[in-house]
């Protein structure tokens, strides 16, 4: 049977998009770049924060974010839900690192992230 290892999510700006859901969820952070990487992304004239495929790693699965042209639409096809056990206290600090609330409800809060994409934070306490 497969087992799910990597999102690719199409974006504008992956490395400040990757910073973002890096900061956003535990566990996570943006794969560093080492000497050989940096020199690599040189040649090319580019730099880690222009590079176009940035990697979020986390517990056993990876989030590439990927520079593509992305077609604005007021609903994307697919979103995260990501849970917080104090999700009020939760949806501030995501609010501090870019993030906009779409729409308040009982047991969620449906976000967008910087580029906005939708995602939804929802009640930890609550299954």
């Amino acid at each position: 049977m497969a087992r799910l290892v990597q999102i690719v999510v199409d974006c504008t700006t992956p490395s400040s998009l990757a910073r973002f859901w890096a900061a956003a969820l535990d566990g996570f952070e943006v794969r560093a770049y080492d000497d050989a990487e940096i020199e690599r992304l040189a040649r090319l004239g580019l730099t880690p924060e222009t590079d176009p495929v940035v990697l979020v790693d986390g517990p056993d699965l990876e989030i590439c974010f990927q520079k593509a042209d992305v077609e604005q639409r007021t609903k994307k096809p697919m979103h995260f839900d990501i849970r917080a056990a104090n999700w009020a206290e939760e949806t501030e600090r995501l609010i501090a690192l870019g993030a906009i609330v779409n729409e308040r409800f009982a047991s969620h809060v449906w976000m967008r992230d910087p580029e906005g994409n939708d995602f939804c934070l929802v009640d930890g306490n609550r299954g």
